[in-house]
């Protein structure tokens, strides 16, 4: 197995398909929860990149599932290889939902979730549950993290069952307010452990 991403794979995705006539997705490192109170990807350690090798690099988000009930899953950056978690961003978050039932469906921009030029943690899927049927799986791109002339761009995006029980889509976009490398990404709950699920890196080569 090669460990590239065909460009036709996933093509119904649109935004983490390989170009057309460009190049691929390269699969980099896989982390799996197990209780674990953070993944945390951190440029030249055991095996990740996340340097200036790839232009855009692509998290994805598979079943991730809390230990404890009704807590955010949340992201945060570095620029000193993980020694902190504290970039400044400015960003945008907004959710459609849908209940089981079918009684309730909303469309919500969600301010205090959202970070005006403010070093701490991103949400990025809220309230997810900790029961056996609850998870939540998505994606995050990162452009040019190694560039030192701009700053760094990312968007996400999460679907998750959440507790209530309803279906949640999560968007979030923005950027590291800051011309520095960005060489870590860490991944938490805003309380207890990650129980189960797991998150994988892919750098586009182009």
């Amino acid at each position: 197995m090669s460990g590239i991403i065909a460009q036709n794979t996933l093509d119904n995705s649109g935004l983490v398909k390989a170009p057309v006539g460009g190049g691929a997705w390269t699969f980099i490192k896989k982390l799996t929860a197990s209780g674990d109170a953070n993944l945390s990807f951190v440029n030249g350690t055991s095996d990740v990149v996340l340097n200036s090798t790839y232009k855009e690099y692509l998290f994805t988000f598979n079943n991730i599932h809390p230990q404890t009930d009704n807590k955010n899953f949340e992201l945060n950056f570095s620029d000193d290889t993980g020694s902190s978690y504290a970039v400044s961003k400015a960003t945008t978050f907004f959710r459609p939902n849908h209940s089981e039932n079918d009684t309730y469906t909303g469309l919500n921009y969600v301010t205090g979730y959202d970070l005006g030029n403010a070093t701490g943690v991103q949400i990025i899927s809220q309230g997810d549950g900790n029961e056996n049927d609850e998870s939540c799986s998505g994606y995050m791109v990162l452009y040019d993290p190694a560039n030192t002339t701009f700053i760094k761009h990312f968007m996400c995006q999460i679907n998750q069952k959440a507790k209530y029980p309803e279906t949640v889509t999560t968007f979030v976009g923005g950027f590291c307010n800051t011309t520095s490398a960005i060489d870590a990404v860490q991944f938490t709950y805003s309380s207890g452990n990650i129980d189960l699920g797991d998150i994988c890196l892919y750098g586009l080569t182009i």
